[in-house]
């Protein structure tokens, strides 16, 4: 093969797999506790909460957490059982698909969080 064959492919190698990067949509809004207190989702913010999730997850060690410390943080969730409280995460920017976080608790500390896009 010559180099223009060989620098073709890899180019086209490297856009798709940078459109495959970008197809999630994945931002860094970085996680607010009161913006995700006080969010009501409107065509401005549709997405917020979504948005925030991977900084939640990644600067926010969920695991252990009491169900108060949970409150502090997440505020009031849309809803609540004795063992699992579960928050609304408005659109996931995957066509009509909204997300939500589940979190579930043992002993009043979190056990395993979720997330579901669908």
């Amino acid at each position: 093969m010559n180099k223009k064959v060989k620098y073709g492919i890899l180019t086209i190698g490297l856009m798709i797999l940078v459109g495959f990067t970008l197809k999630g949509r994945i931002t860094h809004e970085k996680f607010d506790s009161d913006k995700w207190k006080n969010w009501t989702e409107s065509e401005t913010e549709w997405s917020l909460r979504w948005d925030m999730m991977n900084s939640l997850r990644n600067n926010y060690e969920l695991n252990g957490m009491t169900k108060n410390q949970i409150l502090e943080l997440l505020g009031e969730p849309e809803s609540k059982a004795e063992n699992e409280f579960g928050y609304y995460l408005g659109y996931s920017k995957r066509g009509i698909n909204t997300g939500r976080l589940t979190i579930k608790f043992e002993n009043n500390k979190v056990t395993d969080f979720s997330v579901w896009d669908g």
